[in-house]
């Protein structure tokens, strides 16, 4: 049998409709040469070309008989007379992943200077600031501005866009809890020098804790960096992650959530403050779900190349 001409891809609206797939004329019969055999990703942006609102990172595209997204690398399998069905979906308004970590990390640096340097519009009194209040000052600062410059500089995203909601759920999550409730608990009067000083908030723990935060950020840019070097630029890419925080003595799949929390339980450790804790426990318990997920998802994809004794996300525990 000769090999098809053309390879015609019927493109039909999933059940769910929005208003803008309502508003679109389907279904879609797009017409592809045979060689190269047409991509998940050429669809799309046949049908962005079609239809310019519908942009691809908004498109899901799913075969008729099982509802899960195909990835934008997958390859059609057409039939014998080199037709394909497909069905697409609206993932919403989308918003890149840079944008909103950037977005996001913004919030307690414009957050934390306000409350430090303007204490007598928060607290109707001026602060003595502490070596305590300006550690955790000087952490969160450096600790946010190193996340900026990591998003423009170092991340690379396997998925360009997420919902255009999310920038206000992870907002809230970084401008509420680290910013707005931790510069309001640790720049307070019950913080300044002359209710820290000769306690214990003001000693050798202090030097500890900047030494723990110190080794905390080092090591998760490190992570990160590394990371980068993994995934060649401008594509998907994933192998095995190997190298620092990977291997022993740490042995876990995402060393870069452990620092991150070991770096924050620093903050914890010289304050005791109830919003550090606060933030910490939301965080850990987020990153944990997500390490986990990945953790499980990293282990199917590579198999028996995946090192069995590495844990998620806490060395030798989980």
């Amino acid at each position: 049998m000769d090999a098809p001409t053309n390879i015609q891809v019927e493109v039909s609206l999933g059940r769910k409709k929005t208003a803008l797939l309502r508003s679109l004329k389907m279904p879609l019969t797009l017409s592809f040469p045979p060689s190269p055999p047409p991509t998940v990703r050429d669809v799309k942006r046949a049908i962005q070309k079609a239809f310019p609102k519908f942009y691809a990172d908004r498109q899901k595209l799913s075969l008729p008989e099982a509802p899960k997204s195909l990835s934008d690398d997958s390859v059609l399998l057409f039939d014998a007379a080199g037709k394909v069905e497909l069905v697409v979906g609206d993932l919403g308004p989308q918003i890149s992943w840079r944008t909103v970590f950037i977005v996001e990390y913004a919030g307690p640096l414009l957050i934390h200077p306000l409350l430090y340097h303007l204490p007598t519009a928060f607290y109707r009194t001026e602060v003595q600031h502490s070596a305590l209040q300006k550690s955790i000052y000087a952490m969160v600062l450096v600790h946010f501005i190193k996340r900026e410059l990591e998003t423009v500089f170092v991340h690379r995203f396997s998925h360009s866009t997420m919902p255009l909601f999310n920038i206000f759920k992870n907002s809230g999550h970084y401008w509420v809890l680290s910013g707005l409730l931790l510069a309001v608990d640790a720049y307070r009067p019950g913080y300044s020098q002359p209710v820290v000083a000769g306690t214990w908030r003001d000693g050798p723990l202090l030097q500890l804790g900047w030494a723990i935060w110190a080794y905390a950020e080092l090591s998760n840019l490190i992570v990160h960096l590394n990371l980068r070097s993994l995934r060649p630029a401008g594509t998907t890419t994933r192998t095995v992650p190997v190298g620092y925080g990977f291997s022993a003595p740490f042995n876990l799949s995402f060393p870069n959530y452990f620092f991150e929390t070991l770096a924050w339980g620093a903050v914890f450790l010289i304050s005791a403050s109830p919003a550090a804790a606060l933030f910490i426990a939301v965080s850990f318990g987020q990153m944990l779900i997500w390490a986990q997920k990945k953790h499980r998802a990293y282990k199917k994809e590579f198999g028996d190349k995946y090192p069995r004794n590495r844990k998620a996300i806490v060395p030798y525990i989980i």
